[in-house]
């Protein structure tokens, strides 16, 4: 194990970036965007984390898993702050986030939170079974609350959204 002053802030924050998201196992926190910032002040490492929603229960678990990396690596002086602004965006899903999404049966994101939809059940989604556009919302909330619940018309499977918002 390295000591922890020969660690450089970008090595710990590729550690933590690939932390899988307790919710969706298939994207990391560093895809979702929810790890901000990883830096060395006056010998304390700081690291900045956003949560999908506030409240996201996951945060518990992706803070447990930033500990223990830590601890593996010998980093003990450190500083874990989850902050709430600016709002976790879905433009901060990376492209390839949003293609593991869809693979894993998931749709992701389609727009920048720039483009607001008032009215979800009538944005048509493309199904990432059958990828056709023959959709429709089921419910504005799926297993999670960064998630709605959408039916595919043609292929007549279910399957989760993740929202875009802001």
């Amino acid at each position: 194990m390295k000591e922890q002053s020969s660690l450089e802030s970008s090595e710990i924050f590729q550690l933590l970036y690939a932390i899988p998201d307790p919710e969706v196992p298939v994207i990391t926190i560093g895809e979702l965007g929810v790890l901000r910032s990883v830096d060395w002040v006056n010998g304390q490492l700081n690291i900045t984390i956003t949560p999908t929603y506030s409240g996201c229960p996951a945060m518990f678990a992706i803070e447990a898993e930033i500990k223990t990396i830590l601890k593996e690596n010998n980093i003990t002086d450190f500083k874990l702050k989850t902050v709430h602004f600016p709002a976790w965006t879905t433009d901060w899903l990376s492209d390839d986030a949003k293609k593991k999404l869809s693979e894993y049966g998931i749709a992701p994101p389609q727009h920048s939170s720039q483009i607001k939809h008032l009215r979800p059940d009538e944005v048509s989604l493309q199904c990432p079974f059958c990828n056709s556009d023959k959709t429709h919302l089921t419910s504005w909330f799926g297993s999670t609350a960064c998630k709605a619940l959408y039916f595919c018309d043609n292929c007549r499977q279910p399957f989760e959204h993740f929202k875009c918002h802001h």
